[in-house]
């Protein structure tokens, strides 16, 4: 057995590389971040490497982890050699060389070695460590015995003291007579006394001295102590403080004049601070980032739903596999380039917002304009109406929903809602003559608060509340739910001819008395109303014990819905009023969710998943008995055989009338977000909305095309909006030249791309009388804070009469000076305006002369008043600050609520595109199947002008009406039946049939027959059709005959 001497072994560890010494130890890695550790300054992770088993250092303790760093960091600033080579010993007597740089090892000495004494070695640390941990135990020996030791030392200065007084004592008795002594004390003290008269005036000085002294002990023993209970102390101070400052937060918002000395203190929450700042930025983030998540989620939902029915044609028939890969291949480019793309117009250089007057003009005016139409309902709720209206459906759909953002926050809610309720109260007064005309004449208004209340904000509370009941149903399997006679008749009939591949002789076509007639129908039709009473209770506890969970804007919507109602019909009666809630609350807004709950995302499908024929029928049967309850309305005439459940319907419109008055017991909007026409005059940032070209090129043109009749007032603020925009723009113009020519396709996709526009107000404050008055308070507030935060006073008036000082006028300066430089990096769309920047830039003295001026004006319109010293303008600034504390919390709400939003969202994202992975990989399957079938190519082109053997069929009539697929044929009689000859051959497209007909051997007529619409028929119930207008076919048999010739099935 060959065993290599050390040093061949010292060669192959440098050929193999390893850096552990004989007996695998990582030394060389340990020691350095050790030397790593200490360099960085971190004594948790000094101590952790020091203590690591692999390095084998002992006697290290927790404690000294600072001394160990300490005295390890001030070994290695001794040293100044900084080589990038170490030396390590390891056990066994040998030498391993460590390149810092590289992490690098080999066991041979480099070339031009330099050992770097910086780095400790490990004899240097233990030496170190085992230092520190010495004199450490010593200390805690000492410590520990620290008693005995004083109590030894008092012992021995005891005894000396002692000794010393004993021997004095007897030198005394022995020396000195007591009567000398007396004598001698009382000369002494006679001199001494006669002494200290002589020089009184420097015996007071000395006791002064003494006194001084001694208050100065004292002093310093008391501040010794209050250093030594400093945290005791700070937690009294913090106690006091807090409660002087909740006692005047108090006063503050309770008072009903405060005082100015507590106004003062907490002036300085009117101030944005940079966390206000990053807070706003994060909130406009955002919401940019959920407006076009959900504006992307949608475009891609209807594209997957159009998939969904592609794909399902491609189940049932086995054709337009084409059509289906070309949409796929397109949904795959959208999902992947397009819905990602779509802020691209900022970055346009000559776009809208090109570094242009003209552009910026034209910018601007649809900033103007927008926000004009955002904050002033009255314009979209009329132009909604001069719309058809399958127009105003779409444009609800892509332009009011972008121009509120989606309600992505309370103020655009707000005003969502606002919009809302006037259209409502229009279209009621307008266009509703009888009151049943709101239900059955599908008002415009009531499908935009439904499609609103549905979408992402309401679509939860409709989770939340269906969800669980869904669920269930779906999970029983068992649960099979028909209450239609002649459908459960018919579903029979078909279900033993599939069966058996024979013709029923019961009739086709029969009544539901007829239907009735058998056991069969009856008994299945018992089974199905007992499981429909069971699972409808369950829905019914579900939705009446939710009226919390429903969202405000609904249940505001409803309230509105009501009270316009019984204001124009004031003889309607409550149970009259409540059933057209209900038709709004439940029959619009919860029943397609559980007619169609994937539709909703009530239920979570996997990819490609989908419910079953029989849980859609079941979903469909419960909301039927659903809304027959909420609207009061029993089974009878056709449905007579349902009669049995009418008692069960009354009851339970009972619990729904109880339901649709409470969902209408909600605050008015003023009161439920706290916000006025001038809440945008003090809020931090301007709105922003995310809207595409193509909306904004509409909405200009829909205003021109109707502009007399949403505002026929010439001097409407509107027309003068309109006359600076001037005329439509074309889409390559907002685009910008740098788009180059376009064709018309291109042209479709560039009108979506979307641009953020920041709203502004032409007009100063909104048009009234009341306006000067407004806007004046709002100036003169804000020079008011400014002063009084830098010159106190008991009274406004004493502020303002009092001139300010050096000192004041300077850290009001320095004040400015940091406003400014913030201000300066503010981004624009939360910048001030122009006026507030210059009254920033004024002196004390200066504003105090502008708020003169400012409270001369309010004076002369009523608003202030001198007599009591201004008091009204303190009460409104106090009410500002409160203001501003509910603000910031409903901002930090909205944001938590916008980031749930925003991960909601990117959940549905991934399931969309986990659908089309689905999707794709099914289409990928079909191709596959059916190209080795022969059925289809791969590359259909490759088919061209080849002779590929195709399926043929041949019957005669009188064999086909053998096998009861034919039934009859116009005008020709039964024992004519074997002179017909039907030739069935299939085409090109998978699933169409050209069916040939002969009669006598002449050709007479072709018929085009497509699988699908066979299987439609047989879906809808069609038992039979005509093929050439004369031969009437049996819809089942026949759909049987090609599957078993041409799918093998």
């Amino acid at each position: 057995q060959f065993i290599p001497s050390p040093r061949s072994l010292l060669k192959i560890l440098n050929r193999t590389g390893p850096r552990t010494d004989p007996w695998g130890t990582p030394l060389d890695t340990r020691i350095l971040a050790i030397n790593e550790a200490v360099d960085h300054g971190d004594v948790s992770q000094t101590l952790s490497a020091l203590r690591s088993p692999d390095v084998g250092l002992y006697g290290v303790t927790p404690e000294c982890a600072e001394t160990y760093q300490r005295d390890c960091r001030l070994g290695k600033q001794k040293r100044d050699n900084a080589s990038e080579w170490v030396k390590h010993w390891v056990r066994g007597g040998y030498h391993y060389y460590h390149n810092l740089r590289s992490r690098d090892g080999a066991w041979d000495e480099p070339s031009g070695f330099v050992h770097n004494s910086t780095q400790l070695s490990r004899e240097e640390i233990q030496s170190t460590i085992s230092g520190v941990t010495a004199a450490y135990n010593r200390e805690q020996l000492w410590l520990a015995n620290e008693s005995l030791i004083t109590k030894l030392q008092a012992c021995c200065r005891g005894y000396l003291v002692r000794q010393e007084f004993n021997a004095r004592l007897s030198f005394l008795k022995k020396q000195v007579p007591s009567q000398w002594r007396g004598y001698k004390q009382r000369k002494a003290y006679q001199d001494r006394l006669g002494y200290l008269q002589a020089h009184k005036d420097q015996v007071v000085k000395i006791q002064s001295m003494t006194r001084m002294y001694q208050a100065r002990k004292r002093y310093r023993n008391r501040l010794q102590y209050f250093k030594d209970h400093i945290n005791d102390v700070i937690k009294i101070q913090a106690f006091i403080r807090a409660n002087k400052a909740r006692d005047d937060y108090k006063t503050l918002i309770s008072a009903e004049n405060p005082p100015m000395v507590v106004l003062r203190k907490f002036v300085h929450l009117l101030d944005q601070s940079d966390q206000d700042f990053q807070e706003e930025l994060d909130l406009m983030k955002l919401r940019e980032e959920v407006v076009t998540l959900i504006r992307s989620n949608q475009q891609l939902e209807n594209d997957l739903n159009l998939m969904d029915i592609k794909i399902g044609l491609l189940v049932k028939n086995k054709i337009t596999l084409q059509d289906v890969v070309s949409h796929s291949k397109k949904l795959t480019k959208k999902n992947k380039e397009q819905l990602s793309d779509m802020m691209m117009l900022n970055k346009q250089k000559g776009g809208l917002k090109a570094l242009s007057k003209e552009k910026r003009e034209k910018l601007e005016a649809y900033q103007h304009l927008f926000y004009l139409l955002q904050t002033n309902p009255t314009y979209l709720a009329k132009l909604i109406f001069q719309m058809p209206q399958n127009k105003s459906t779409k444009f609800m759909d892509s332009v009011i929903f972008t121009l509120y953002n989606y309600a992505s926050n309370q103020r655009e809610e707000y005003l969502l809602l606002r919009l809302f309720q006037t259209a409502l109260k229009e279209e009621i007064k307008s266009k509703v003559d009888q009151i049943h005309e709101i239900v059955t004449g599908n008002p415009t208004v009531i499908k935009m608060v439904v499609s609103f209340n549905r979408g992402a904000r309401g679509q939860n509370a409709l989770r939340q509340i269906l969800a669980p009941v869904v669920k269930e149903i779906m999970d029983d399997k068992s649960l099979n739910i028909k209450t239609d006679p002649v459908d459960i008749y018919k579903s029979w009939v078909n279900q033993m001819e599939s069966q058996t591949g024979e013709a029923s002789k019961l009739p086709y076509d029969v009544t539901p008395e007829q239907a009735l007639s058998h056991e069969e129908v009856r008994t299945r039709l018992d089974t199905s109303i007992r499981n429909m009473r069971t699972v409808t209770d369950k829905f019914l506890a579900a939705i009446v014990s939710s009226v919390d969970k429903i969202p405000y804007g609904m249940r505001f919507i409803a309230k509105v819905l009501k009270d316009s109602l019984h204001e124009k019909f004031p003889d309607a009666g409550e149970d009259e009023l409540l059933k057209i809630v209900g038709n709004l609350l439940y029959y619009r807004y919860m029943n397609p969710a559980i007619v169609a709950p994937d539709a909703f995302d009530i239920i979570d499908l996997s990819a490609g998943g989908q419910l079953t024929t029989d849980q859609r029928r079941n979903l469909g049967s419960i909301a039927k008995m659903l809304q027959h309850a909420a609207s009061n309305k029993m089974f009878m005439g056709d449905n007579a055989h349902l009669s049995i459940i009418n008692e069960y319907l009354s009851q339970s419109h009972q619990k729904f009338r109880r339901f649709f008055q409470a969902a209408c017991e909600v605050p008015e909007l003023q009161d439920k977000f706290n916000i006025d026409e001038y809440s945008d005059l003090v809020t931090l940032t301007k709105p922003v909305i995310y809207i595409s070209i193509g909306e904004i090129i509409n909405t200009h043109t829909l205003l021109l095309d109707h502009q007399d009749a949403i505002a026929p007032e010439h001097n409407d603020p509107i027309h003068e909006l309109l006359d600076d925009l001037g005329e439509v723009p074309t889409i390559e113009s907002l685009i910008g030249e740098g788009t180059g020519s376009i064709n018309d396709p291109n042209k479709e996709m560039l009108a979506k791309t979307e641009v953020s526009l920041t709203l502004t107000n032409k007009f100063d404050v909104p048009g009234g009388e009341n306006a000067e008055m407004d806007a004046r308070t709002i100036l003169t507030k804000r020079l008011i804070v400014d002063v009084i935060r830098f010159q106190p006073g008991e009274t406004l008036t004493e502020i303002i009469e009092t001139s300010a000082t050096s000192e004041q006028e300077a850290e009001h300066q320095r004040a400015m000076q940091r406003r400014a430089i913030r201000d300066a990096k503010t981004p624009d769309k939360m910048k001030k305006s122009i006026s507030v920047k210059e009254d920033s830039n004024l002196s004390l003295q200066e504003k105090k002369e502008k708020i003169k001026t400012g409270l001369k004006k309010l004076t002369e319109l009523g608003i202030a008043d001198p007599m009591n010293k201004y008091q009204e303008l303190i009460n409104d600034i106090a009410k500002d600050i409160r203001n501003q504390r509910r603000y910031r919390q409903r901002r930090k709400a909205e944001l938590v609520k916008l980031q749930q939003t925003y991960s909601a969202l990117n959940s549905k994202a991934t399931f969309y595109e986990e659908q089309v992975d689905y999707y794709k990989s099914y289409i990928k399957t079909c191709l596959d199947n059916l190209a080795s079938k022969g059925k289809v190519s791969k590359k259909p082109r490759e088919m061209k002008g080849k002779n590929s053997k195709k399926i043929s069929l041949k019957y005669t009539a009188a064999r086909l009406h053998e096998k009861g697929v034919l039934l009859e044929i116009e005008d020709l009689q039964a024992n004519q039946f074997k002179n017909v000859i039907f030739e069935i051959n299939p085409t090109e497209e998978v699933g169409d049939f050209e069916v040939k007909a002969k009669f006598m051997g002449v050709q007479m007529e072709t018929f085009m027959l497509h699988y699908q619409d066979l299987l439609q028929l047989q879906y809808e119930g069609v038992a039979v059709m005509k093929l050439f207008n004369r031969a009437k076919v049996n819809v089942n048999l026949l759909i049987f005959l090609l599957n078993k010739k041409f799918y093998g099935k």
